[in-house]
């Protein structure tokens, strides 16, 4: 794939997302399946940093230890557990969407192949999990220079848990931020605005086969329900910022490091 088509430009402009069956090949999804599974047989994880993800504001400030964590998630693949009907998942099983390792994109040489490969610099379509922006984790001035890449290792399903977008809710802004408190506060980000009431008929459900890609605008609201089927829905994602003219705000709770200077950049 060379690029983006006009046309599907043009639908990742209106939509704020757009779709790309069969990015991947099925060899590609099994390599990162069975990476993945050797990286959660090895993995031992000491109580203290069984940190909770969540895109709930109440949750994410209720996590202390969460803070610390993911302010310096950069260095290394790093792991943050998902609830699923309040019990924390460790098992292969539970992968559906609730082990999140995060670094995995410059640490481990399966994914940073996929990451960094030629098909995936291309595939940029700049124009310019509760309901939420990535901008409000990963913002930059100017705003939409933030592109979700979020790739189906496994058939993503109205039963296991597929992504669902607010068409066109990319070009409102953003509602909320989640910034860096003072050195030493706890807990250790804050958040500037809120997350507004979200009508539930306008989002779209967005069920994908497996090697399937979805871009993702940084501003689109989007989500994706609870698995509730006994069937996982393992899925690796990434994001990119656009290398020319773009500031990463030095508020974000991510930042470079030695190791990981910047999000992947794209041109």
């Amino acid at each position: 794939m060379a690029c983006l088509s006009p046309s599907q430009l043009q639908k990742f402009q209106q939509d704020g997302f757009l779709v790309l069956e069969r990015f991947l090949s099925a060899e590609e999804c099994a390599a990162m399946q069975q990476r993945i599974g050797e990286i959660v047989a090895e993995m031992d994880v000491p109580l203290h940093c069984r940190t909770e993800f969540s895109t709930q504001e109440e949750e994410q400030l209720r996590a202390q230890a969460y803070c610390a964590i993911h302010s310096s998630s950069g260095d290394r693949a790093r792991f943050y557990l998902k609830k699923k009907k309040n019990l924390f998942q460790y098992s292969l099983m539970a992968l559906t969407a609730s082990f999140c390792p995060v670094a995995l994109h410059a640490h481990d040489p399966v994914f940073k192949s996929i990451t960094h490969s030629p098909k995936v610099q291309v595939s940029r379509g700049r124009g310019e999990v509760s309901p939420h922006q990535d901008a409000s984790f990963l913002y930059t001035e100017p705003l939409g220079r933030v592109l979700g890449v979020w790739i189906a290792v496994e058939d993503a399903t109205l039963e296991n848990g597929c992504l669902w977008f607010i068409p066109g809710s990319h070009t409102s802004g953003v509602s909320r931020r989640m910034v860096r408190a003072p050195v030493g506060s706890v807990p250790g980000t804050s958040f500037l605005g809120s997350e507004p009431a979200r009508d539930n008929s306008l989002f779209v459900p967005t069920p994908v086969q497996r090697g399937a890609l979805v871009l993702i605008h940084g501003e689109v609201v989007h989500k994706s329900k609870q698995n509730l089927s006994d069937h996982s829905r393992q899925a690796y994602t990434f994001h990119l910022m656009e290398a020319s003219g773009t500031t990463w705000s030095p508020e974000n709770w991510l930042q470079p490091t030695a190791e990981l200077p910047f999000p992947p950049l794209y041109t």
